[in-house]
Formats: C-alpha cells, sequence, structure tokens
C-alpha cells in the first residue's frame, strides 16, 4: 500500500471511530510504528488531525467546540450518565463546589429538582440560575472577572474566594489529560488556576469528562493525576490508560 492511500485509509478510520491507536494501526497495515506516527504527523501538519499520546482524534473533534454555548447540546446522553454519578456520590449538608462545565450544569439540574440540602459554591452563572429554584439549596457565586466564552468567572478575585472555603467535593471540568507525563489540561492559564485553588480546597476531588477526553490534551497543565481522587466518566478507557491511572492512584467511575 502505498504512502497516500494509508492516509486516506487512516481519515477513514477515523470518520468511523473517531480515534486510532498507533498500536492498532501498525498492526492493520503491517508497518512500524514510527511508520505510523511519521503519518499521523503528516496528516496533523495537514490540519485532519489531532495528535494524542499513543493516537490521534479528528481535528474537528472536540477541541474546535471551546465556548460553553456550543457544547451544551453534544454528548448529551453521556454527560448525563456522568452528572448522575455525580450527583449520586453527593450527600446531604456538604459543602461542594461545581466547576466551569457544561456536565455540572446537569449535576446541577439534578441537584435543583431533588431534597438533598447542600451548599454550593460556582463560578458558572448557569449553574446559579438553576440552583435558584430549590429553596433548599444555598448557592454561592465566586464573582470575578467574566469570562463570555464559558458563561463564568475564572482569574485572582474568583480564585481568592475559592480560598476562603472547605469543600467536601469538587467537580472539575478538564479538556483532556496529557499521557505523557500524567497532567491534566484546559484550555488556558485563567481557567487553570481557577481548577487548581477548587482542587486544593477540597477533600475529595473529582474530573467530570467523557471518554473521548482521555485521549486529547490541552495546552495548560493545571494538575496532575495524584492531584485527584477520582474520574467521573460514561465509559473506560483502554486497559494501558486504566493501568496507567490506577497506578498513580486514580479511581475510574
Amino acid at each position: 500500500m502505498f504512502t497516500e492511500e494509508r492516509l486516506d485509509r487512516i481519515l477513514q478510520i477515523l470518520q468511523t471511530e473517531g480515534m486510532v491507536k498507533v498500536k492498532d494501526l501498525s498492526a492493520l497495515f503491517q508497518v512500524t510504528e514510527d511508520c505510523i506516527r511519521k503519518d499521523l504527523k503528516s496528516l496533523e501538519n495537514a490540519g485532519k488531525l489531532k495528535r494524542t499520546y499513543g493516537g490521534a482524534l479528528l481535528s474537528q473533534d472536540y477541541p474546535l467546540k471551546r465556548d460553553v454555548i456550543d457544547r451544551r447540546d453534544t454528548n448529551i446522553e453521556k454527560k448525563m450518565l456522568i452528572a448522575q454519578k455525580a450527583f449520586d456520590l453527593i450527600s446531604g449538608n456538604e459543602t461542594v463546589f461545581l466547576d466551569i462545565s457544561t456536565t455540572n450544569i446537569m449535576v446541577a439540574e439534578l441537584l435543583a429538582k431533588s431534597h438533598k440540602r447542600v451548599t454550593v459554591v460556582t463560578n458558572m452563572i448557569d449553574i446559579m440560575q438553576t440552583l435558584a429554584v430549590n429553596p433548599s439549596i444555598v448557592a454561592i457565586g465566586t464573582g470575578g472577572i467574566m469570562y463570555h466564552t464559558v458563561n463564568g468567572f475564572m482569574g485572582a478575585a474568583a480564585i481568592e474566594i475559592i480560598k476562603q472555603y472547605s469543600f467536601d467535593r469538587a467537580f472539575i471540568g478538564t479538556c483532556g489529560l496529557d499521557l505523557t507525563d500524567n497532567s491534566i489540561t484546559t484550555l488556558g492559564v485563567e481557567d487553570g488556576l481557577t481548577k487548581r485553588a477548587a482542587i486544593a480546597s477540597s477533600r475529595h476531588k473529582y474530573l467530570v469528562m467523557e471518554k473521548d477526553k482521555f485521549y486529547f490534551n490541552d495546552s495548560y497543565k493545571f494538575a496532575h493525576f495524584d492531584d485527584i481522587d477520582g474520574i467521573i466518566t460514561d465509559s473506560n478507557p483502554d486497559e494501558a490508560t486504566c493501568k496507567r491511572l490506577y497506578s498513580a492512584g486514580v479511581t475510574i467511575l
């Protein structure tokens, strides 16, 4: 098979599966893993895909949907499954932090419909509005500099408020993981520092993320695997990724 044919076939698989792995492609095409890595680099340079640890994702997948308003209507069933798992972890009389996350909006919706008496601190306006309908919930907004792309607050002012609390649980959104150094990533520094403050103020720390994000990483590293207790997701990643997370003390829920 010529190189161009192999590249076309890789893109076809990506269109169907959403992701590819170097190991699998090497076996499929009977070429070395280094050859496949060169293929993926060529396709990434052409803007066709985004390379990740051990594989690649389509470039038009998750990474291009940065704004919360763009992501609210994607992967709804997966996010609802994750939100239910997060909701089930929350006990009455706890103080909880809900980070900027479309999944956390769904957690807030479940809380708003429940009889759980909790205090929720959040830096996302959508979550505040959702919780406002339930008088049993004490909803506290961080305030700070408003970022329209996430409809929430990030940066120094929000961080100062977050630092004043001791959370029983924090549910943190993320853009993905970097398996090369066990780091957790997001788009920018202001968001990353705000998430880091919430993690530092919490006894139990969880990421809320769809399975796809195990194979994508963004530009700013705000934490590492040993900073969190668990990852709440819709389905488990591949066996190698699971082993790596378990060895770092991270539970996959």
